[in-house]
């Protein structure tokens, strides 16, 4: 239902763009989007999240850097990173969830992408 794209390698301080293509399902119109990243041995961090009201929340690493939009046109949810620091390095998911989610709660999010890369030297 969640396909990631868009990961790779850059620079300290380049941009990056990732792309998640889902699928709603049951959620239909209330739904909740989110990006979650994770660094080996490390838990999983939640990055913000988008609803169906298009309302989103950010970590407070990411404020002013990170922007979570959606297009229900195509069904495709971004996350635009800027400014991107060594510490941003983790494999990125795109997750979904009911109405309601939130990002700082990893439970809250049934189905998960298989994630994508993101590398920062």
């Amino acid at each position: 239902q969640l396909v990631e794209s868009g990961g790779g390698s850059v620079q300290a301080g380049g941009s990056l763009t990732l792309s998640c293509g889902y699928s709603l399902g049951d959620f239909s119109t209330r739904y909740c989007l989110g990006w979650f990243r994770q660094v080996p041995g490390k838990e999983r961090e939640g990055v913000g999240h988008i609803d169906s009201s298009n309302r989103t929340r950010y970590a407070e690493f990411g404020k002013g850097r990170f922007t979570i939009s959606q297009d229900v046109s195509k069904n495709i949810l971004y996350l635009q990173m800027n400014d991107l620091k060594p510490e941003d390095t983790a494999m990125y998911y795109c997750v979904l969830g009911p109405l309601y989610s939130d990002y700082t709660r990893v439970s809250n999010f049934r189905y998960w992408g298989q994630g994508t890369q993101v590398t920062v030297s």
